[in-house]
C-alpha cells in the first residue's frame, strides 16, 4: 500500500475523500475460536481445520485452528465501521445508503490462527459519479495480523453510496 496522506474518519469521511487518503485503521478484533465456531455453523462448513482444536494440532497444516478465509472477508463491514468511525445505522433519508458491490483481486494472504488480533486498515483508491447519481467507490483494503509478516488479506472492496434525495454527491 502507498503512503496514506490524510487521515479522514467520521460518517462522510468516504463521501470527502480524495484518492489515496487513509479512511482508516480499525480497532483490533481477537478472532476466538467461539467466533470460528458461530461461522460454521453460518455457513455449513465443518471444516476441522476450522472447527476442532485437537484434529487441527496433529493433523491441519497450521498446528491450531485457522479463521475461515471468508470469516476474515466477513468482519471488513465492522472493522470499516470501527476505522471509519460510523454506524451501520444511518436514515437513509437525510443520510442515504451504501451497499457492497463485490471486490477487486481479493487475496488471502496468509492463515489467520485462532486468537489472533486482526485489524483493517482502509484507503480510498477511487470514486466516480455514475449514471443513475450514485457514488461508485474503490477502497484499497489489507487486514493486519499483529505480529505477522504478512496480512491476512488484501484486495479492492467496491460499494455505492446512494445519496438521499434532498443532497447529491
Amino acid at each position: 500500500m502507498s503512503t496514506p496522506t490524510t487521515n479522514v474518519s467520521g460518517p462522510r469521511s468516504i463521501i470527502d475523500a480524495q484518492s489515496g487518503d487513509l479512511l482508516g485503521a480499525s480497532a483490533w478484533v481477537i478472532v476466538t475460536q467461539a467466533m470460528i465456531q458461530h461461522f460454521s455453523l453460518a455457513s455449513l462448513d465443518d471444516d476441522p481445520m476450522h472447527t476442532d482444536p485437537d484434529w487441527a494440532a496433529t493433523k491441519g497444516p497450521f498446528e491450531s485452528t485457522v479463521a475461515y478465509g471468508f470469516q476474515t472477508m466477513s468482519l471488513l463491514t465492522h472493522m470499516f465501521h470501527s476505522a471509519t468511525a460510523s454506524g451501520a445505522a444511518r436514515d437513509p433519508q437525510t443520510e442515504g445508503y451504501f451497499l457492497n458491490l463485490g471486490f477487486d483481486r481479493m487475496r488471502l494472504v496468509a492463515p489467520v490462527p485462532v486468537n489472533a488480533r486482526l485489524r483493517g486498515v482502509f484507503w480510498l483508491k477511487g470514486k466516480h459519479v455514475d449514471e443513475a447519481g450514485r457514488l461508485r467507490i474503490s477502497i484499497e483494503v489489507e487486514v493486519e495480523i499483529e505480529g505477522g509478516e504478512r496480512p491476512a488479506l488484501v484486495g479492492t472492496w467496491l460499494s455505492v453510496w446512494a445519496p438521499p434525495e434532498s443532497a447529491s454527491p
